[in-house]
């Protein structure tokens, strides 16, 4: 079953998290993303998603303000149909979370930002783009935000990033398209949690 509750207060989010976050919420009654879980996570690739994720926190936090103390946002899943499934060493947290403190994003889009390209309005947009990147001989805008040209061109960065913005922008609202961030899981937002070998 979808979960489009666009009308409700309260939504049902799904979320994949190490399962030594059950100690978090055990000793503390919440739990937050760290630098170092992620640096944990992608290791030697780290800090390319650090700097991606970083600028999401900023974009994110002018959505939902972010509590002084959180660092990253947690991914979460809108159905259970799409959520990333149980695997060993992982939890997931079946969540009903205040409406207001969810940011909704375009998950096709943020692969744009993942890859350092141009986010288009439509597809005419995206046709003019790519002609006015031929016309002044780029190859791609990946070159603005990481790599030899990353230096050279200011404005042709900061239209790349400013582009980014359209991934909160949802057109098409649907269960594998559309993603939430929240700022944390607190106990009482918990209403069930699956372990990679079944339900307890």
């Amino acid at each position: 079953m979808e979960n489009l509750q666009r009308n409700s207060k309260k939504v049902r989010l799904w979320t994949r998290q190490d399962i030594r976050s059950l100690e978090d919420i055990r000793k503390n009654g919440l739990h937050r993303i760290k630098k170092r879980y992620i640096e944990e996570q992608f290791q030697d690739i780290a800090m390319y998603y650090i700097s991606l994720y970083q600028w999401f926190v900023d974009k994110a936090s002018k959505i939902v303000p972010k509590p002084e103390d959180v660092e990253f946002p947690i991914w979460c899943s809108i159905s259970e149909e799409n959520m990333l499934k149980p695997m060993e060493g992982t939890v997931i947290y079946v969540l009903e979370v205040d409406k207001a403190e969810v940011i909704y994003f375009d998950g096709r889009k943020w692969d744009y930002v993942l890859n350092h390209l141009y986010i288009p309005k439509d597809e005419e947009d995206e046709k003019d783009y790519i002609k006015d990147m031929e016309r002044k001989g780029f190859k791609n805008s990946f070159s603005f935000i990481e790599g030899k040209y990353a230096n050279f061109y200011p404005l042709e960065k900061k239209r790349v990033m400013d582009s980014w913005m359209r991934v909160f922008e949802i057109s098409d609202w649907n269960i594998f398209d559309v993603q939430a961030n929240i700022w944390e899981i607190r106990e009482d937002m918990i209403k069930d949690i699956l372990y990679w070998n079944g339900r307890i």
